[in-house]
Protein backbone atom coordinates (compact mmCIF):
# COMPACT_ATOMS: atom_id res chain seq x y z
CA UNK A 1 0.00 0.00 0.00
CA UNK A 2 1.42 3.36 -1.02
CA UNK A 3 2.02 5.73 1.88
CA UNK A 4 0.58 9.22 1.99
CA UNK A 5 2.74 12.27 2.63
CA UNK A 6 1.87 12.56 6.33
CA UNK A 7 2.56 8.87 6.88
CA UNK A 8 5.98 9.20 5.26
CA UNK A 9 6.79 12.29 7.33
CA UNK A 10 5.90 10.49 10.55
CA UNK A 11 7.91 7.39 9.67
CA UNK A 12 10.97 9.27 8.47
CA UNK A 13 11.13 11.72 11.37
CA UNK A 14 13.75 10.46 13.80
CA UNK A 15 12.75 6.85 13.16
CA UNK A 16 9.45 7.40 14.91
CA UNK A 17 7.23 4.30 15.28
CA UNK A 18 3.98 4.16 13.35
CA UNK A 19 0.57 4.51 15.01
CA UNK A 20 -2.89 3.82 13.66
CA UNK A 21 -3.72 7.51 13.58
CA UNK A 22 -1.34 7.74 10.62
CA UNK A 23 -3.76 5.50 8.76
CA UNK A 24 -6.73 7.43 10.08
CA UNK A 25 -8.06 5.33 12.94
CA UNK A 26 -9.98 2.30 11.75
CA UNK A 27 -13.41 1.25 12.81
CA UNK A 28 -15.22 -2.06 12.71
CA UNK A 29 -15.53 -4.64 9.99
CA UNK A 30 -18.18 -2.65 8.14
CA UNK A 31 -15.97 0.41 7.71
CA UNK A 32 -12.54 -0.11 6.20
CA UNK A 33 -9.42 2.03 6.28
CA UNK A 34 -10.24 2.94 2.69
CA UNK A 35 -13.58 4.49 3.66
CA UNK A 36 -12.07 6.06 6.78
CA UNK A 37 -9.55 7.80 4.52
CA UNK A 38 -12.39 9.42 2.63
CA UNK A 39 -12.74 7.26 -0.48
CA UNK A 40 -16.52 7.59 -0.47
CA UNK A 41 -19.10 8.23 -3.12
CA UNK A 42 -19.35 11.81 -4.32
CA UNK A 43 -21.98 13.82 -2.44
CA UNK A 44 -22.97 15.38 -5.77
CA UNK A 45 -23.85 12.07 -7.40
CA UNK A 46 -27.44 12.02 -8.60
CA UNK A 47 -29.76 9.07 -8.85
CA UNK A 48 -32.92 8.43 -10.79
CA UNK A 49 -35.81 6.70 -9.07
CA UNK A 50 -38.51 4.65 -10.81
CA UNK A 51 -42.07 6.06 -10.73
CA UNK A 52 -43.59 5.72 -7.29
CA UNK A 53 -40.28 6.10 -5.41
CA UNK A 54 -39.76 9.16 -3.23
CA UNK A 55 -36.48 11.01 -3.41
CA UNK A 56 -34.30 11.40 -0.32
CA UNK A 57 -35.09 15.11 -0.17
CA UNK A 58 -38.84 14.56 -0.22
CA UNK A 59 -38.58 11.92 2.50
CA UNK A 60 -36.46 14.26 4.65
CA UNK A 61 -39.37 16.72 4.92
CA UNK A 62 -41.35 14.01 6.72
CA UNK A 63 -38.60 13.24 9.25
CA UNK A 64 -38.25 14.87 12.67
CA UNK A 65 -36.15 18.04 12.54
CA UNK A 66 -33.40 16.58 14.74
CA UNK A 67 -32.90 13.73 12.24
CA UNK A 68 -32.71 16.17 9.33
CA UNK A 69 -30.26 18.39 11.24
CA UNK A 70 -28.12 15.36 12.07
CA UNK A 71 -27.95 14.22 8.45
CA UNK A 72 -27.11 17.75 7.31
CA UNK A 73 -24.27 17.92 9.82
CA UNK A 74 -22.91 14.54 8.70
CA UNK A 75 -23.15 15.62 5.07
CA UNK A 76 -21.30 18.83 5.94
CA UNK A 77 -18.57 16.76 7.60
CA UNK A 78 -18.23 14.62 4.45
CA UNK A 79 -17.93 17.73 2.28
CA UNK A 80 -15.42 19.33 4.65
CA UNK A 81 -13.31 16.16 4.53
CA UNK A 82 -13.24 16.21 0.74
CA UNK A 83 -12.28 19.90 0.85
CA UNK A 84 -9.64 19.09 3.51
CA UNK A 85 -11.21 21.64 5.86
CA UNK A 86 -10.75 19.56 8.97
CA UNK A 87 -11.65 22.27 11.50
CA UNK A 88 -15.07 22.53 9.83
CA UNK A 89 -15.32 18.75 9.76
CA UNK A 90 -14.53 18.53 13.48
CA UNK A 91 -17.06 21.24 14.34
CA UNK A 92 -19.79 19.41 12.42
CA UNK A 93 -19.06 16.06 14.06
CA UNK A 94 -18.82 17.70 17.48
CA UNK A 95 -22.37 18.98 16.95
CA UNK A 96 -23.50 15.49 15.90
CA UNK A 97 -21.94 14.00 19.03
CA UNK A 98 -23.59 16.61 21.26
CA UNK A 99 -27.00 15.44 20.03
CA UNK A 100 -26.30 12.72 22.59
CA UNK A 101 -27.17 9.74 20.41
CA UNK A 102 -25.00 6.76 19.52
CA UNK A 103 -22.78 7.28 16.48
CA UNK A 104 -22.84 4.92 13.53
CA UNK A 105 -19.56 3.40 12.34
CA UNK A 106 -19.32 6.03 9.61
CA UNK A 107 -20.02 8.88 12.03
CA UNK A 108 -17.51 7.46 14.48
CA UNK A 109 -14.87 7.46 11.77
CA UNK A 110 -15.75 10.96 10.58
CA UNK A 111 -15.27 12.24 14.13
CA UNK A 112 -11.98 10.38 14.47
CA UNK A 113 -10.64 11.50 11.08
CA UNK A 114 -11.58 15.12 11.69
CA UNK A 115 -9.89 15.50 15.04
CA UNK A 116 -6.93 13.35 14.01
CA UNK A 117 -6.14 15.85 11.26
CA UNK A 118 -6.81 18.89 13.43
CA UNK A 119 -4.53 17.68 16.22
CA UNK A 120 -2.06 16.13 13.77
CA UNK A 121 -1.29 19.52 12.24
CA UNK A 122 -0.53 20.95 15.69
CA UNK A 123 1.61 17.97 16.69
CA UNK A 124 3.66 18.29 13.52
CA UNK A 125 4.06 22.06 14.00
CA UNK A 126 5.06 21.58 17.63
CA UNK A 127 7.82 19.13 16.71
CA UNK A 128 9.20 21.49 14.07
CA UNK A 129 9.18 24.51 16.38
CA UNK A 130 10.67 22.50 19.27
CA UNK A 131 13.55 21.48 17.03
CA UNK A 132 14.08 25.11 15.99
CA UNK A 133 13.94 26.15 19.66
CA UNK A 134 16.74 23.74 20.55
CA UNK A 135 18.94 25.05 17.73
CA UNK A 136 18.14 28.68 18.61
CA UNK A 137 19.04 28.12 22.27
CA UNK A 138 22.50 27.03 21.20
CA UNK A 139 22.95 30.32 19.27
CA UNK A 140 22.39 32.42 22.40
CA UNK A 141 20.20 35.05 20.67
CA UNK A 142 17.84 35.89 23.56
CA UNK A 143 15.35 37.87 21.48
CA UNK A 144 14.99 35.09 18.95
CA UNK A 145 14.86 32.44 21.68
CA UNK A 146 11.93 34.25 23.35
CA UNK A 147 10.07 34.61 20.04
CA UNK A 148 10.43 30.90 19.23
CA UNK A 149 9.43 29.92 22.78
CA UNK A 150 6.30 32.09 22.64
CA UNK A 151 5.31 30.57 19.32
CA UNK A 152 5.83 27.05 20.63
CA UNK A 153 3.65 27.84 23.65
CA UNK A 154 0.94 29.19 21.33
CA UNK A 155 0.92 25.91 19.40
CA UNK A 156 0.85 23.97 22.68
CA UNK A 157 -2.25 25.86 23.81
CA UNK A 158 -3.99 25.07 20.52
CA UNK A 159 -3.04 21.40 20.77
CA UNK A 160 -4.21 21.19 24.37
CA UNK A 161 -7.53 22.82 23.48
CA UNK A 162 -8.17 20.31 20.70
CA UNK A 163 -7.29 17.38 22.95
CA UNK A 164 -9.52 18.66 25.74
CA UNK A 165 -12.35 19.10 23.24
CA UNK A 166 -12.11 15.44 22.22
CA UNK A 167 -11.71 14.20 25.80
CA UNK A 168 -14.84 16.11 26.85
CA UNK A 169 -16.83 14.52 24.02
CA UNK A 170 -15.56 11.09 24.99
CA UNK A 171 -16.31 11.45 28.70
CA UNK A 172 -19.60 13.35 28.47
CA UNK A 173 -21.19 11.55 25.53
CA UNK A 174 -19.41 8.71 23.76
CA UNK A 175 -17.97 6.50 26.51
CA UNK A 176 -20.70 7.48 28.94
CA UNK A 177 -23.45 6.30 26.58
CA UNK A 178 -21.86 2.95 25.64
CA UNK A 179 -23.86 0.02 26.97
CA UNK A 180 -22.16 -2.97 28.60
CA UNK A 181 -22.61 -4.96 25.38
CA UNK A 182 -21.15 -2.36 22.99
CA UNK A 183 -17.62 -3.69 23.34
CA UNK A 184 -16.36 -2.55 19.94
CA UNK A 185 -17.48 1.05 20.43
CA UNK A 186 -16.19 1.19 23.99
CA UNK A 187 -12.75 -0.09 22.98
CA UNK A 188 -12.66 2.38 20.07
CA UNK A 189 -13.50 5.34 22.32
CA UNK A 190 -11.20 4.28 25.17
CA UNK A 191 -8.37 3.88 22.65
CA UNK A 192 -9.16 7.39 21.43
CA UNK A 193 -9.04 8.63 25.02
CA UNK A 194 -5.64 7.03 25.51
CA UNK A 195 -4.42 8.57 22.25
CA UNK A 196 -5.44 12.14 23.14
CA UNK A 197 -3.96 11.95 26.62
CA UNK A 198 -0.80 10.63 24.91
CA UNK A 199 -0.74 13.70 22.67
CA UNK A 200 -0.99 15.88 25.78
CA UNK A 201 1.89 13.93 27.33
CA UNK A 202 4.06 14.72 24.30
CA UNK A 203 4.04 18.44 25.17
CA UNK A 204 3.49 18.41 28.95
CA UNK A 205 6.15 18.61 31.67
CA UNK A 206 6.43 17.99 35.41
CA UNK A 207 3.35 17.03 37.44
CA UNK A 208 1.05 17.85 34.55
CA UNK A 209 2.81 15.29 32.39
CA UNK A 210 2.63 12.66 35.12
CA UNK A 211 -1.13 13.19 35.39
CA UNK A 212 -1.88 12.88 31.66
CA UNK A 213 0.47 9.89 31.31
CA UNK A 214 -1.44 8.13 34.07
CA UNK A 215 -4.77 8.95 32.41
CA UNK A 216 -3.52 7.70 29.05
CA UNK A 217 -2.31 4.40 30.47
CA UNK A 218 -5.55 3.91 32.40
CA UNK A 219 -7.66 4.36 29.24
CA UNK A 220 -5.41 2.13 27.13
CA UNK A 221 -5.37 -0.58 29.79
CA UNK A 222 -9.15 -0.61 30.20
CA UNK A 223 -9.59 -0.86 26.44
CA UNK A 224 -6.95 -3.60 26.28
CA UNK A 225 -8.71 -5.72 28.91
CA UNK A 226 -12.10 -5.39 27.18
CA UNK A 227 -10.62 -6.19 23.77
CA UNK A 228 -8.89 -9.33 25.05
CA UNK A 229 -12.13 -10.61 26.55
CA UNK A 230 -14.62 -9.70 23.85
CA UNK A 231 -12.81 -9.23 20.51
CA UNK A 232 -10.93 -11.54 18.17
CA UNK A 233 -7.12 -11.09 18.06
CA UNK A 234 -7.47 -10.23 14.36
CA UNK A 235 -10.06 -7.47 14.88
CA UNK A 236 -8.71 -4.20 13.41
CA UNK A 237 -9.69 -2.17 16.47
CA UNK A 238 -8.00 -4.60 18.86
CA UNK A 239 -4.87 -4.61 16.70
CA UNK A 240 -4.90 -0.82 16.38
CA UNK A 241 -5.20 -0.50 20.13
CA UNK A 242 -2.20 -2.80 20.66
CA UNK A 243 -0.23 -0.75 18.13
CA UNK A 244 -0.89 2.60 19.81
CA UNK A 245 -0.62 1.23 23.35
CA UNK A 246 2.82 -0.21 22.53
CA UNK A 247 3.90 3.16 21.08
CA UNK A 248 2.77 4.76 24.35
CA UNK A 249 5.10 2.44 26.25
CA UNK A 250 8.00 3.07 23.88
CA UNK A 251 7.74 6.84 23.39
CA UNK A 252 6.02 8.14 26.50
CA UNK A 253 7.01 5.66 29.22
CA UNK A 254 10.45 4.90 27.75
CA UNK A 255 9.76 1.21 28.33
CA UNK A 256 10.97 -0.61 25.19
CA UNK A 257 10.68 -4.09 26.69
CA UNK A 258 7.00 -3.59 27.54
CA UNK A 259 6.39 -2.04 24.13
CA UNK A 260 7.97 -4.98 22.34
CA UNK A 261 6.15 -7.53 24.49
CA UNK A 262 2.76 -5.94 23.84
CA UNK A 263 3.34 -5.56 20.10
CA UNK A 264 4.76 -9.09 19.69
CA UNK A 265 1.93 -10.69 21.67
CA UNK A 266 -0.69 -8.90 19.56
CA UNK A 267 1.08 -9.87 16.34
CA UNK A 268 1.57 -13.52 17.32
CA UNK A 269 -2.03 -13.89 18.55
CA UNK A 270 -3.34 -12.48 15.28
CA UNK A 271 -1.06 -14.70 13.17
CA UNK A 272 -2.38 -17.76 15.01
CA UNK A 273 -5.93 -16.92 13.93
CA UNK A 274 -5.25 -15.42 10.53
CA UNK A 275 -7.34 -18.07 8.78
CA UNK A 276 -10.43 -16.86 10.67
CA UNK A 277 -10.26 -13.36 9.17
CA UNK A 278 -13.31 -12.36 7.18
CA UNK A 279 -12.97 -10.62 3.84
CA UNK A 280 -14.24 -7.24 5.06
CA UNK A 281 -11.50 -6.72 7.64
CA UNK A 282 -8.66 -8.68 6.00
CA UNK A 283 -6.89 -5.67 4.48
CA UNK A 284 -7.28 -3.52 7.58
CA UNK A 285 -6.03 -6.21 9.94
CA UNK A 286 -3.05 -7.31 7.85
CA UNK A 287 -2.00 -3.69 7.33
CA UNK A 288 -1.96 -3.01 11.08
CA UNK A 289 -0.12 -6.29 11.65
CA UNK A 290 2.54 -5.08 9.23
CA UNK A 291 2.87 -1.86 11.24
CA UNK A 292 3.27 -3.88 14.44
CA UNK A 293 6.05 -5.86 12.78
CA UNK A 294 7.70 -2.68 11.45
CA UNK A 295 7.75 -1.17 14.93
CA UNK A 296 9.12 -4.38 16.45
CA UNK A 297 11.92 -4.40 13.88
CA UNK A 298 12.75 -0.76 14.64
CA UNK A 299 12.64 -1.19 18.41
CA UNK A 300 14.68 -4.40 18.58
CA UNK A 301 17.26 -2.79 16.30
CA UNK A 302 17.46 0.23 18.62
CA UNK A 303 17.90 -2.05 21.64
CA UNK A 304 20.70 -3.97 19.91
CA UNK A 305 22.42 -0.69 19.03
CA UNK A 306 22.17 0.46 22.66
CA UNK A 307 23.58 -2.83 23.93
CA UNK A 308 26.40 -2.64 21.41
CA UNK A 309 27.21 0.91 22.48
CA UNK A 310 27.33 -0.07 26.13
CA UNK A 311 29.68 -2.93 25.34
CA UNK A 312 32.12 -0.61 23.59
CA UNK A 313 32.36 1.82 26.52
Amino acid sequence: MKEGGREREEREERGRPVCTEELIQTAGNSCSIRSALGFTASPFKTSHHPPGFESESSISHKLPKIMVDREQLVQKARLAEQAERYDDMAAAMKSVTELNEALSNEERNLLSVAYKNVVGARRSSWRVISSIEQKTSADGNEKKIEMVRAYREKIEKELEAVCQDVLNLLDNFLIKNCSDTQHESKVFYLKMKGDYYRYLAEVATGEKRATVVESSEKAYNEAHEISKEHMQPTHPIRLGLALNYSVFYYEIQNAPEQACHLAKTAFDDAIAELDTLNEDSYKDSTLIMQLLRDNLTLWTSDQQDDEGGEGNN
